[in-house]
Order: structure tokens, then sequence, then C-alpha cells
């Protein structure tokens, strides 16, 4: 089994800024947890990857050593970008001092000449906005390795007719693959989460399996806003239960029994009522 480079493990048990509370950091210290996230990442010669949220560094130094590669990593917190800043060497690493929900992913995937590979530690008072941040930027993306909490990634990853099956894992369905890869316990960060985490990878897809109908999220967000309602009364005001019918869906049933197939379909029938 491959070792964790010697920088990353010494960033890993090193120094410790401050931690800010309100941008919820806990810090990835276990260089067991680093090295699978970097396999499971398997960095080859020539990509752009791209680190959110770097901390204090402890998977940045794994990356870094990762061979022919770029590092693009963006850093909210002004205090840990000055501790971080002389690890890198632009023009093939840069480290960028940003909030991530408002940075310019595909400006910097023109500017790096390729898609980017994200990988990333997400502050949990932020992941879901920033996969939709993220996914707005999708074709300048090839994949992305996240450490999200757990019961976030069992959202991203439930099937229909599962409890966790939401709103999330119907809008990610055309867009990504998704594959959970493993959990991760708080024993791993410093200061220690209340909750564990889990690694998933996410792919984006060349082509939706399906064409997507411009009033795909609208449907989708309305079938869940109130998800014990049956589909006749959660799309109430927007398709009536004949129209739902006609797309061989049951109006009877909840939403979290339709395939994100269905709810195309769905949407598809809005878009003849709207012409």
């Amino acid at each position: 089994m491959p070792r964790l480079p010697r920088a990353a493990a010494a960033v890993a048990a090193g120094r410790r800024p401050p931690r800010r509370k309100r941008f919820g950091q806990h810090f990835l210290h276990d260089p067991a947890v680093i090295l699978r996230i970097v396999r499971s990442l398997s960095p080859r010669v020539g990509d752009h990857l791209v680190e959110i949220g770097p901390g204090r560094g402890a998977l940045t130094a794994a990356l870094l050593e990762c061979g022919d590669c770029t590092l693009d990593a963006i850093e909210i917190d002004r205090d840990l970008s000055a501790l971080l800043r002389d690890r890198f060497e632009p023009p093939r690493s840069v480290l960028h001092t940003a909030d991530a929900l408002e940075f310019d992913f595909t400006a910097l995937s023109r500017e790096r000449g390729g898609r980017l590979r994200i990988a990333g530690n997400l502050p949990y008072n932020i992941s879901t906005p920033l996969l939709f941040r993220l996914l707005h930027h999708g074709p300048a993306i090839q994949d992305l390795h996240l450490m999200l909490q757990r019961e976030v990634v069992a959202r991203l990853a439930a099937q229909p007719g599962d409890s966790d099956y939401g709103r999330l894992a119907v809008m990610l369905a055309p867009r990504v693959e998704i594959e959970r890869l493993f959990d991760v316990g708080p024993g791993a960060f410093q200061p220690p989460p209340r909750v564990w985490s889990a690694v998933v990878r996410l792919t984006m897809r060349a082509e939706p399996p399906f064409a997507v109908s411009p009033h795909y999220g609208a449907v989708v967000a309305a079938a869940f806003a109130h998800r014990r309602k049956t589909l006749r009364n959660a799309l109430a005001g927007l398709l009536t239960g004949a129209e739902i019918g006609a797309c061989a869906v049951d109006p009877g049933v909840r939403p979290e029994r339709l395939t994100p197939q269905a709810f195309n379909a769905l949407a598809q029938a809005l878009d003849r009522t709207r012409r």
C-alpha cells in the first residue's frame, strides 16, 4: 500500500492556525484518510486539480506531490491563505483567496486549457449551494471527489423509493454519475465534528441520459416542497391529475417514488401547456 507523502504527513501533524467558526471549519488531519482520497482521485499526468477549502493544507501537500499536474486551491479564510501561500509555485500551483460560491470555474478551465478535477472537504453549511454552483460550471469540470456530511452523501446517492431520495438526487441525476466511496469518522478532523462524513465521486456526464426539459427544475422543486403530498396535490397549479396520468405517472403517488425520467416527462407536459 502506498505511503502518504512526507510533506502531507508533516502538515497533518503541523502547526494549527485559529479556526473560524463562521466558515464551518473542521480540518482534516488523518493521513490514512488523506491517502484514500488521493488514491480515489488517482491523478494523472496533465490533470488540472482544484482543491476547495485547503484549510491547514494536509490534503494540499499530498496533491502538490502528485507529479505533472497543475493545482489551484480556493480558500476563503485570509489567515489560512497567508500560512499556505509559500507552498504554491505559480503558474503550476496557485492559491486563490476567494469564496468558492462566487469563483469562476469556467474561466479557470479556459486558463488551464482543460477540464478541472475538483477535490475538497466542503463545509457542511454550504455543501448543497456549492454543489449547484459547481453544476452551473459543469462543462468545465471532469469530476469531483468531495468530503461531505454523511447524510448529504446518502441523499446524493439515493434511488427512487429510498427514504433519502429527494430533490438533490433528482436534480443531479441528468448531470452526474454518483459513486459513494467511503465513510469518515469524526476523529479524522480537528476539531471533531458531531457527525460522520463520507467521500463521494461525482463524474460529469458527457450527455444527459434524456433531453432535459426547461421546466425540469420547477417540477422537481414543486414536487418536493411538500414531499408528503401526492403528486396531484404537490403539482396543483402546474398540472392536473389527468395531465399527470397522461404521462404514465400515477397522480396518487408521492414524489419519492418517481424516477428522474418520470419527472422529466411531467416537465415536458408542462412545456406543452406553457407554449
